[in-house]
């Protein structure tokens, strides 16, 4: 792999703070590299050299994205991967897999596994940063402004601010994942529109990540849960996916 440096030119989140990463990798040079060159383009990175420690991490920080290598002692990189997408707080984290793996196999499994993308090594640096923006963006997390002009949605008490990348109920701040943030905003926008699960997944992650229906559910019951009385705008069509109130 190139041990180029990456440009020294910082990058920031819709909401101003700096990107939050998470590298899992247990070959120490590599982690340190990837620190040393994630840190340069103003990222906030944390490391974990182990399934486990990624895990705790995972769910302690909420990072914005996980580097994610899938050759780990104990808790293997698929296997990280598969518990943080089937739990309804970290199953919105974007993860990239970094992985000497480079047979088709692999990497079709860790995308139906809910990987946002894959980056076998060796690996340029360069084209590492390229990838991470992309996905960060197809996030939510370093969008442009929003192409309508309108940065914010009032819908009742609820008010979705697109520019700040935030949600408030009667002014106190709703804390959300990046993918439930999209959700709630792609629904509110068309009030009324009916989407399927297959829409939603199309919409939030780019058609790129193979998500499954199950995710979309798990996703749109915590949303529900942390909109509390509000949960009930988000309405469940049987049979063909989800509405907000019109």
């Amino acid at each position: 792999m190139s041990q180029a440096m990456m440009s020294s030119k910082s990058i920031t989140t819709a909401s101003g703070n700096k990107p939050h990463v998470l590298v899992v990798e247990d070959e120490q040079d590599l982690q340190d590299l990837l620190r040393y060159n994630l840190t340069r383009e103003g990222m906030d990175v944390i490391c974990a050299d182990s399934g486990e420690r990624a895990l705790e991490l995972a769910r302690q920080k909420l990072p914005d994205l996980i580097l994610l290598d899938l050759m780990l002692p104990g808790v293997d990189g698929l296997n990280v991967c598969r518990t943080l997408k089937n739990e309804a707080e970290t199953s919105g984290i974007p993860v990239v897999m970094l992985t000497a793996k480079g047979e088709e196999a692999d990497i079709v499994v860790g995308l139906e596994l809910g990987a946002d993308d894959y980056i076998p090594k060796p690996f340029s640096p360069r084209v590492l940063l390229a990838r991470i923006k992309a996905v960060l963006r197809r996030a939510g997390e370093i969008n442009p402004p929003s192409a309508d002009g309108e940065d914010c949605i009032n819908v009742g008490d609820v008010v979705i601010d697109r520019g700040r990348h935030e949600v408030r109920i009667e002014d106190d701040p709703i804390d959300l994942t990046a993918t439930e943030f999209r959700l709630l905003n792609l629904l509110a926008t068309r009030p009324g529109r009916v989407f399927t699960r297959q829409q939603i997944i199309e919409a939030i992650h780019g058609g790129l990540a193979a998500v499954t229906d199950r995710s979309v559910d798990v996703q749109m019951v915590a949303l529900r849960r942390k909109l509390g009385d509000h949960g009930s705008n988000l309405e469940t069509v049987r049979g063909v996916g989800y509405r907000f109130k019109e």
